[in-house]
C-alpha cells in the first residue's frame, strides 16, 4: 500500500489559474490585493516575517524579488509559498534570503513558534552550462 509522504492540506478560498512552469505547470491562487498581507503573514514559516515593502534573494534564481510579489502556488496537494520565480526555478519560501545575502553565503532562521533554527548554505552561483 502507498503512503503519502506528507498530509494532504485543504485548498485556499481562492480561485486558481494553471500557469506554465519549467516542468510543465502549476496551479497558482489568485489572491485579492487587500488580502494578500494576512496571507503572507498565516504562510510564512519564519521570525520574522518581512514586510510586503521588503526586498529578499531567491536562492534557485540568485535574483532579488519585491516581497509582495510573492505568489502561492497548489502542488503536490499543498499550498505553498514561493517567490515569483518559482514557475522558472523552484523557489519556495525557504529559498528566500535578506537581499544583501550572496551565493555561497549561509542563513540562520528562527522558525516560527518553535525553539529550532533553520540554517540554510548556498553552494555558491549556479552553474553556467
Amino acid at each position: 500500500m502507498d503512503e503519502l509522504l506528507f498530509a494532504v492540506e485543504p485548498p485556499l478560498p481562492y480561485p486558481t489559474r494553471r500557469i506554465p512552469a519549467a516542468w510543465g505547470s502549476v496551479e497558482e491562487y489568485e489572491i485579492p490585493a487587500n488580502e494578500r498581507a494576512g496571507v503572507l503573514k498565516r504562510m510564512y514559516p519564519f521570525e520574522p516575517i518581512p514586510n510586503m515593502g521588503d526586498t529578499m534573494y531567491d536562492l534557485h534564481e540568485e535574483k532579488t524579488f519585491r516581497v509582495s510579489d510573492f505568489l502561492v502556488v497548489r502542488d503536490c496537494g499543498m499550498n505553498m509559498l514561493v517567490s515569483p520565480y518559482y514557475p522558472q526555478s523552484g523557489g519556495t519560501v525557504i529559498d528566500w534570503m535578506p537581499q544583501k545575502f550572496t551565493a555561497g553565503g549561509c542563513h540562520r532562521r528562527k522558525i516560527r513558534g518553535r525553539a529550532e533554527e533553520m540554517v540554510t548554505y548556498s553552494f555558491g552561483p549556479k552553474a553556467k552550462f
